[in-house]
Order: structure tokens, then sequence, then C-alpha cells
């Protein structure tokens, strides 16, 4: 069993690219939605939810753990993979190193929750792969909660989201990082503003990659397990509304967790 986990829906993403390159691995997913979002909390509290829901998905059988979200990682994926020595654990960094190594002017952005905004984990991430480069780290507070309460367009939302892009455009970035998650899902907002002038760089294929090299192909049912720690039963309603009506096939079960 192959588990994963976010603070809320964001890291339905990363579960549809594993779920895609894996699709006879049993899966479980388990939203901490009773404390989403974690981009406004504090690192010792980020940290602690990561290690209980991390302790709870291997007591529950997981022998592969997946941090779907680039604050948990950020803030505590060190500390888990402390607390399970003998459990592979898989992150998500923002894509600072493809987006390094291919812009063209020399000009790349981040945009991030506040807490991956501020974390040395990103700091230390531009200092290795993007220090000759100009970087602009962009927080976007509101925009995960935008995702978890499925209020993904309206035009107010619409220019809030050109308006911050804007004037990335217009310093040259050309090459803009998804650094949450959840924003994978405002990809469809962003993409006409930036079209022909600048990419969106997301990690989820990458990350799908990297557990089928510590997983390989061994079978399953093809299973997946819904959990979450505050009403259960959106998650199983965000899958057609996120576009991901592929996942709905293989939910055997939608549960309250309890970490």
């Amino acid at each position: 069993m192959i588990g994963v986990f976010d603070s809320g829906l964001g890291g339905l993403s990363v579960l549809s690219a594993v779920a895609r390159a894996l699709p006879r691995a049993d899966l479980t997913y388990l939203a901490d939605t009773a404390h989403v979002p974690y981009g406004d909390k504090s690192d010792g509290f980020i940290r602690g939810r990561v290690l209980a829901i991390g302790r709870h998905l291997v007591e529950r059988g997981c022998t592969l753990l997946v941090v779907a979200c680039n604050t948990a990682t950020a803030h505590a994926v060190a500390d888990l993979r402390r607390q399970h020595p003998g459990v592979p654990v898989v992150g998500v960094e923002p894509g600072v190193k493809p987006a390094a190594q291919t812009t063209r002017t020399g000009r790349i952005a981040v945009l991030a929750t506040e807490a991956t905004a501020r974390s040395e984990r990103l700091a230390r991430l531009i200092r290795d792969h993007a220090a000759k480069l100009h970087v602009s780290v962009v927080p976007c507070p509101g925009w995960a909660t935008r995702v978890e309460t499925l209020h993904l367009d309206g035009p107010d939302f619409a220019a809030e989201v050109r308006g911050r892009l804007q004037p990335l455009l217009d310093a040259d970035v050309d090459r803009i990082v998804l650094g949450c998650t959840h924003y994978a899902f405002l990809a469809p907002l962003m993409t006409p503003a930036v079209r022909g002038r600048a990419e969106l760089i997301d990690v989820a294929d990458a990350v799908a990659r990297q557990v089928v090299r510590l997983r390989g192909q061994h079978g399953g049912a093809g299973a997946l397990h819904l959990a979450a720690t505050a009403r259960p039963e959106r998650l199983a309603a965000a899958l057609p509304a996120l576009g991901l009506q592929a996942l709905t096939g293989r939910v055997r079960s939608v549960e309250q967790a309890g970490p």
C-alpha cells in the first residue's frame, strides 16, 4: 500500500499522477482537512501533523509514503524519514531545478504558500539550482483555500491571478513554478495569461516517477482508499469537480481518519 497525504485536496494532483504511473497499485489518500491549509500555520504545528499522519499511515500498512504537499515537505520530511527509517518517503519540492535548467531569459518565479515561501528548504533549492538566476518568490495567500472550497473561477479571482502573474511576465520571467500542489488545479486560469510568454512548471509526474523507482511495478488490486480528518465525503465529491474522474472507479472506501 502506498500512502499519499496532504493538508487537503491539493495532493490529489500528485495522487492522480501516481495512479497513472501505477495502475495496479493499492493507494491510500489522507487529507488533513481538519487543519487545512498548512500554508498559514507555524512550523512546529506542521511538523506535528506530518509526523502524526505518517505514523497513522504506517500503522495502517503503508510501506511507502508520499508527502504530497510542498509546505509539509519543506518543514517536516526529514523528521518523517527519521521517524520511519525503514519506510521510503517521497517529498514534493517546487520545481526550481527544471525551471532553472530550461529558462531562456534567466528569470524564474515560484508561486508558493506563505510557509513554503519563508522556508529554508526553498531557499536552499534556489541556492543549489538557481544561484545565478533572478528568482522571484511570490506568496499566494488564499489560493489553496480556493481549491479546497472548489471555487476555482469567478471574475474577481481570475483578475487576482492575472494581477499576480502580470508583473512577472513584465519582468521577463519565462518559467513559473507551481510551488503548491493545490496550484495545479488553478492551471486552467493561469495558462491563458502566460501562453506564449512563460511555461508553468509542475512536478507531479516527476514525483510519480520517483515512486515507481522506489516501489517498482509490483501489482495489487488497484484500489484507492480515501480518508480525511474532517468531512471525508467531500473527497469523493471533489474528484469529478477537479477533473479527476479517472480516479473514481478505483475508490473502494471513504472514511474519517483519526490522527
